[in-house]
């Protein structure tokens, strides 16, 4: 195992759970995560960041997915301690081990930014999500300030060795139309604090279109 391989596994999870724990970050998955019913399913979930917002009554069961395999024990404590049916496994996005039409809701946070192939990976979050299913997302990328802009391309290739390969310039909303949804913002703007090339964020509510 490579120096990069080496901080990949054992550093950059840690760093990134850091990151992404920070109080304005808390604030907006205070606003989105509590909004989860039904059966449910979050993608990257072996952080635990999300776990102090689900509504415990609303959910019948919570399944995820999350590809640092050292996490998912954690995750699945945190999850059968609210006495929830569980299934946590290891896996990535772009091939969600989960049946068609499965969840009544998909919980998506600050994890599009890091996958490997964004617009397959929100194909298999629609095909998950039961009809009238519903994906609730809270997510950074890129900005609408040209200025910002030039800045996060300038950025972005040494953020991706050092954030787990998190992109700043991918779209979050456009995409999501893009793969099929209907997307009801929430928020938008950037994050209080943060310096603007990481700090734009858009959340809000998506459903498959037509259904």
């Amino acid at each position: 195992m490579g120096l990069q391989g080496w901080y990949d596994r054992h550093v950059m999870p840690r760093l990134v759970t850091f990151a992404c724990s920070q109080g304005q970050i808390m604030k907006r998955r205070s606003q989105v995560v509590p909004l989860a019913t039904g059966d449910v399913f979050e993608l990257g979930c072996g952080g635990g960041l999300n776990q102090e917002f689900y509504d415990t009554e609303a959910i019948s069961s919570f399944s995820g997915i999350d590809p640092h395999g050292g996490l998912l024990e954690g995750a699945r404590e945190r999850a059968r301690a609210k006495g929830w049916e569980v299934d946590i496994r290891e896996g990535k996005g772009e091939a969600i081990p989960f049946s068609d039409s499965s969840f009544d809701t998909v919980v998506c946070t600050f994890t599009l930014c890091s996958v490997d192939e964004p617009a397959q990976v929100l194909g298999e979050m629609r095909r998950i999500l039961k009809p009238g299913g519903r994906l609730l997302f809270l997510e950074h990328g890129r900005a609408p300030d040209p200025d910002v802009l030039k800045w996060q391309e300038r950025i972005e290739p040494v953020w991706k060795r050092i954030g787990g390969g998190c992109h700043l310039t991918r779209p979050i909303g456009s995409a999501m139309r893009g793969a099929g949804f209907e997307v009801e913002p929430l928020g938008q703007g950037y994050l209080p604090k943060s310096p603007k090339f990481a700090a734009w964020n858009e959340w809000g509510i998506a459903r498959k279109a037509g259904v």
